[in-house]
């Protein structure tokens, strides 16, 4: 198999801290040098959340401007995704950084259950993100936390709510939700590529579950998500030291399955996204 591997590293995430895992970083110039060492490593895509100044989820766009600065600066190239997640804020605050025009976005399409509570993605406020980011040209990322979802996003993009080709991530290993089971992994991308034959995918494991997901999704073809947001460990006894160290771990997976890990050029001609205005 020689078809390049991207590898997202989603850098925070709403709910590790520094109590959870030292390396986690909180502020803007922790997630941009933390950023920077998985650049390094080999990642190409940035999923990002920011903290306020008590270390709390928030969806303030000013901070997202300050991160997507940094991170364009000093990582150039790199793609920047930004997080429209229901932990860092309610209803259209959700999409207030969309007009920061980042290369891509987070988008989930429908609800379902978390560890301890539901969340919720009701249908107007779907469509409004993704009319946003249709507006400032953001590519979506699909987070799949359930079949429902990845037949919505198809519905989606057949109707023009959402610009194609897809790229879908299948999230496994959250509690209440899809487990790490890879009949049903298999099962989902056979279902993607019936429904929209032209879709990449990804796919992100929670906690535990996390190298797991990255073995299957690059012995499968698809594009892996490590980071410190969805595990703060390298093994069971040990915390991760860095997002650098996981997506290391992530680069040799790619080397066991002889898949090459993505460019950001590749990556970006994979996606079909624009090429930075600083890019040579």
């Amino acid at each position: 198999m020689s078809d390049p591997c991207i590898i997202c590293v989603a850098i925070t995430g709403s709910l590790p801290t520094k109590a959870n895992n030292p390396a986690v970083p909180i502020s803007i110039s922790e997630q941009v040098e933390s950023t920077h060492e998985a650049f390094e490593a080999g990642a190409t895509i940035a999923h990002c959340h920011v903290r306020d100044d008590e270390g709390k989820p928030t969806s303030d766009p000013e901070r997202f401007a300050r991160l997507k600065e940094g991170i364009e600066t000093h990582c150039p190239g790199m793609i920047v995704q930004l997080s429209t997640g229901g932990r860092s804020g309610a209803g259209k605050a959700r999409g207030g950084m969309l007009p920061l025009r980042p290369d891509m976005a987070s988008l989930s399409v429908g609800s379902n259950n978390f560890p301890t509570r539901v969340y919720e993605n009701p249908p107007d406020l779907v469509d409004w993100l993704a009319s946003e980011m249709v507006k400032y040209n953001v590519k979506p990322e699909i987070e799949a936390f359930d079949l429902s979802h990845i037949v919505q996003a198809t519905r989606m993009a057949q109707d023009g709510r959402i610009e194609g080709p897809l790229y879908v991530q299948f999230v496994m290993g959250v509690k209440n939700a899809m487990p790490v089971d890879e009949p049903i992994l298999d099962f989902y991308i056979a279902t993607l590529n019936r429904l929209a034959p032209d879709a990449q995918w990804c796919a992100a494991g929670i906690g535990a579950g996390q190298i797991t997901i990255n073995e299957w999704a690059i012995a499968k073809g698809g594009h892996t998500r490590t980071g410190l947001e969805d595990n703060v460990r390298i093994d069971r006894d040990t915390l991760a030291p860095s997002n650098a160290a996981l997506v290391k771990r992530a680069v040799e997976l790619c080397g066991k399955y002889e898949r090459p890990v993505a460019t950001w050029r590749q990556a970006r001609e994979i996606l079909g996204l624009r090429l930075p205005e600083t890019a040579t």
